[in-house]
């Protein structure tokens, strides 16, 4: 499931306030799941298998006993790289 917005190729367009849970399996792979803003009760926009690799936009990021929730603070892409996803200001 991608609801997000391309802006080009591997690369989506992220809300001002998009909120990223990651979500660390065993085997070491993640689950991303992206929110349009924390504090909506929308469904997410986004659901991807693959890793985190970077967060160059400003943001926040809390750790979780399943991984981590990355809170971005401007407006953002999320790049597919090499390596996996790098969220970009």
């Amino acid at each position: 499931m991608n609801k997000l917005a391309s802006t080009g190729d591997d690369r989506w367009q992220l809300a001002r306030h998009a909120h990223i849970v990651v979500y660390e399996a065993d085997d070491g792979g993640e689950l991303l799941t992206i929110y349009d803003c924390g504090a909506s009760q929308a469904p997410p926009r986004a659901k991807l298998v693959g890793h985190l690799a970077g967060v160059e936009a400003d943001h926040e990021r809390t750790p979780q006993p399943t991984g981590s929730i990355v809170s971005v603070r401007e407006p953002a892409e999320l790049v597919k790289e090499e390596d996996g996803y790098v969220v970009c200001a």
